[in-house]
């Protein structure tokens, strides 16, 4: 007799442990974060690791985790500041107010100047997209 599909679990492939995940990572973060902010390398390695989750999540090749049934109470407040966020940063974007008014983005400019710190927040970018991929 056979099982129904939800019943069913997979074992994780070898490439999908964070044993291999995490350190893949960290690799193409230590690459990425070579490239100084908005050059035309640095977008082309955007374009192109983000393709490639794009892609892995679109496709059946990566397991997918359980989404959670339902999100808590607290959850729409995420909403708020994020809505700010993309208000304020669209505003100053399409206005150009310059250096009255900066953008979020220029405001980050000098923090990521360094190539470590860069690295850190592709890390970040790609650990989030990787999760998101997952689901």
């Amino acid at each position: 007799m056979e099982q129904p599909r939800e019943l069913t679990v997979e074992a994780p492939r070898a490439w999908d442990r964070p044993t291999f995940s995490i350190p893949v990572l960290a690799c193409l973060s230590l690459v990425g974060g070579r490239f100084a902010s908005f050059s035309t390398e640095a977008n082309l390695y955007v374009l192109g690791t983000g393709g490639l989750l794009i892609w892995l999540g679109l496709s059946n090749r990566v397991p997918r985790r359980p989404a959670p049934t339902r999100l808590g109470s607290g959850a729409a407040w995420w909403v708020l500041p994020i809505v700010v966020f993309g208000v304020f940063e669209g505003v100053t974007f399409v206005v150009s107010a310059g250096d009255d008014f900066p953008t979020f983005s220029r405001l980050a400019d000098p923090l990521i100047e360094g190539q470590l710190i860069r690295s850190v927040a592709w890390f970040a970018w790609l650990g989030a997209f990787w999760e998101l991929v997952r689901r």
